[in-house]
């Protein structure tokens, strides 16, 4: 709110004080739409794919849970897969953004159908950016978050760099842009790949109650960190077959991993990687 006010036709020192009231209360209601914060909130826009994924959830996930608490900023992608997401501009980099396919609601673009299982993306906080569209979430990017959270990694770049090594992708690869803008059908299929081994081990993984879907972080990062290690099975149109066997061993995995109950902190899972971190 802006209002001009003039203080000319007051006369005496009781009037200007009183005048001097008035503009501070008004100068109290600049933060249109924050409310009433005087914050002027920042906007994170892009978009979520295997193929764009429309009506997903998309949040700020800033206790680090890979679940909405219900506070935390968040949105739903469109009919193009995009979003725009709201936050206080001290947050843009400092916490991920995580997404949530949801069985019979989210629909894939690639398929034009319902997703028939749900899954869950992510994108690590030093990739959040506040230039427009330019957050991409999708497999890809989740894997490099993952990488990340193992702690063996100083710099996103380096992450990068590693899961284009593990994947055999000419150096330099950009893993966390928009293959399909770019038309990149390696990443694509990847992806696509990904999304259908992460789907299948989501039933260990998820639990939802009414409106709330809690998450198995230990179990999430195991499941990434088996995905890793096999991730040249998973590129190309004719992986089906490793993948299959792969499905089985996932399942194996992620059912010796302890489920973690309410409270407990999440474990290192840097172990999980080991088999995929090239001698690091």
């Amino acid at each position: 709110m802006s209002r001009s006010i003039s203080c000319n036709r007051w006369h005496g020192w009781r009037s200007a004080i009183a005048c001097m009231a008035l503009v501070a209360i008004l100068g109290g209601c600049s933060g249109v739409g924050t409310g009433g914060t005087g914050i002027i909130p920042s906007s994170l826009s892009g978009k979520v794919a295997d193929g764009y994924l429309v009506n997903a959830t998309v949040f700020l996930d800033k206790n680090g849970t890979y679940q909405w608490d219900g506070v935390e900023p968040s949105t739903t992608t469109d009919a193009n897969g995009a979003f725009t997401l709201n936050v206080d501009p001290a947050d843009v980099g400092r916490y991920p953004i995580v997404v949530l396919a949801i069985q019979g609601v989210t629909i894939d673009k690639d398929t034009g159908s319902a997703v028939t299982s749900s899954y869950l993306f992510s994108m690590p906080a030093a990739a959040v950016s506040g230039t427009a569209n330019s957050n991409f979430i999708s497999p890809l990017s989740s894997m490099v978050r993952e990488l990340m959270e193992t702690g063996k990694y100083t710099s996103m770049q380096q992450a990068m760099d590693a899961l284009n090594t593990q994947m055999g992708l000419v150096p330099g690869t950009d893993v966390v842009a928009d293959y399909l803008a770019s038309n990149n059908t390696t990443l694509h299929t990847t992806a696509q790949n990904m999304t259908i081994l992460m789907g299948s081990q989501m039933s260990q993984i998820l639990s939802t109650s009414g409106s709330i879907t809690t998450v198995d972080v230990n179990r999430y990062r195991a499941m990434m960190g088996t995905m890793f290690a096999n991730m040249p099975s998973m590129m190309g149109s004719t992986a089906q077959g490793a993948m299959t066997t792969l499905m089985g061993t996932m399942t194996t995995t992620m059912s010796n991993v302890p489920a973690t109950s309410a409270g407990q902190p999440f474990k290192n899972m840097s172990a999980a990687f080991r088999g995929g971190m090239m001698g690091k």
